[in-house]
């Protein structure tokens, strides 16, 4: 009852003003689009262990089966908005274990999403290839593509440059022939970089 009262109360107050002549002023509301699109471009240094499929990762120890490398990477994203991202990212050995080295490029597509102004976290889905070859005559050659995926977060020191740390799945089970004869090989990275936004 109250409801019908108070809606009853408001027609008649709003239609007094037409009778009454009295001028009513409608001031326009400007909504201005902001756009959060942008091109970036990222640097990192990558941990990145190789190993023969049926070996667990462990970057801490020496394993038979597996190899720690040192990568540089770079990258290079566009950002639709603030949610979503494409990224393309090359990866190649700068230091190793004296039996593998690595090269890699990936296509990522990049859900992204903001928890502060400053932090963000994400998710990296997408597709790759990934080529190891012997150092010191060691009986290596793997060159194969397939899906990749990641996770990392990322910090903004200022509005053009951030921080990020990430983890990529490069290769799962791929052919090829790795160390000490096996037949499948697995490779996964730990980025520590930094990116500029243009």
């Amino acid at each position: 009852m109250k409801k019908s009262i108070m809606s009853l109360a408001a027609v008649v107050a709003m239609s007094s003003f037409g009778f009454a002549g009295g001028d009513v002023a409608v001031i326009p509301v400007v909504v201005e689009e902001v756009d959060n699109s942008s091109f970036y471009l990222g640097l990192g240094l990558a941990a990145v262990s190789t190993r023969d499929a049926e070996v667990s990762m462990d970057f801490f120890n020496d394993k038979s089966g597996q190899g720690r490398l040192g990568n540089i990477a770079f990258q290079a994203g566009y950002n639709y908005n603030e949610y979503i991202a494409v990224e393309g990212r090359y990866s190649t050995t700068i230091s190793n274990e004296d039996s593998v080295e690595m090269s890699g490029w990936s296509l990522f597509v990049k859900p992204q999403y903001p928890v502060t102004e400053a932090f963000n976290i994400y998710a990296l889905l997408g597709f790759g290839g990934v080529t190891m070859d012997a150092v010191n005559e060691s009986a290596v050659d793997v060159d194969d593509s397939g899906f990749q995926w990641g996770l990392g977060a990322s910090y903004d020191f200022t509005e053009n440059v951030s921080v990020f740390f990430d983890y990529t799945s490069l290769a799962s089970n791929m052919d090829g022939i790795y160390v000490n004869g096996a037949l499948e090989a697995d490779a996964d990275a730990f980025t520590l970089g930094v990116t500029y936004t243009f």
